[in-house]
């Protein structure tokens, strides 16, 4: 596993007590869209269709990075198609360069040949290896974890604490993955809300962790106010 200097991976497994049923927002369309078969790693971007700029306007990443992780997820599926085809189910997720691989392979030589296929992705800066050795996860869960990333998503939303923008939610086989670019506060914030919701068995934290100095001059200045225009001159008589 590679794991580019300043990110922060932590896992954190949840007991069954003190989960909370979840009361997030009403997210139907992600919701069905997950039972649809779309695979549950993909990472659940809250009202994207509605506004989309302003999601991408409060992402903690520049438009050019932004642009740059949806390439190499594209890259990154592609190759491993390649390497693996039906061996293995595999999602690639990448956010400020570093990718992060869930899943299923069928041995631990497949496990690292996935890893090494995509650190040669172009720009790729880390990659952090969470595939399993074990048989490929049915539909039927894949639908259930998009669910579930679903509703931590909400829940952050919910919570009013967070930008939730700021995080990307996945989940595979009941785990929750949280990456962002965020404060040491920011993440326990998100880590104690994603164990809260019911049905996540643990939380992995692959965070890049920022100062809240910095997290203070990545927000917009309020505008100065204008200016009182000097009154016109009399007319002269």
């Amino acid at each position: 596993m590679t794991r580019p200097s300043g990110l922060q991976g932590i896992s954190s497994p949840v007991a069954s007590s003190g989960q909370r049923p979840w009361r997030g927002a009403a997210l139907v369309a992600a919701a069905l869209a997950a039972t649809l078969g779309l695979s549950a790693c993909v990472p659940v971007l809250l009202g994207g269709a509605m506004v989309g700029g302003a999601l991408a306007a409060t992402d903690r990443r520049t438009a050019g990075t932004q642009i740059e992780d949806q390439s190499i997820e594209f890259k990154a599926a592609s190759r491993l198609r390649e390497l693996l085809g039906d061996r293995a189910h595999i999602n690639a997720v990448s956010y400020n360069r570093t990718v992060l691989l869930t899943g299923e392979v069928g041995s631990e030589a497949d496990k690292a040949s996935a890893e090494q296929s995509v650190g040669r992705v172009d720009n790729v800066r880390g990659v952090v290896n969470e595939l399993a050795v074990m048989g490929p996860t049915s539909l039927t869960s894949r639908a259930n974890d998009g669910v579930l990333a679903t509703k931590v998503k909400a829940t952050f939303v919910d919570a009013g604490q967070l930008s939730a923008n700021a995080f990307k939610v996945s989940a595979e086989r009941g785990t929750i993955y949280l990456m962002g670019r965020v404060t040491e506060r920011e993440a326990s914030q998100a880590t104690e809300l994603a164990r809260s919701v019911s049905g996540v068995q643990r939380v992995v934290r692959v965070f890049e962790i920022i100062s809240e100095a910095e997290l203070a001059a990545m927000r917009p200045q309020s505008a100065a106010p204008a200016a009182t225009p000097a009154p016109a001159p009399a007319p002269a008589r």
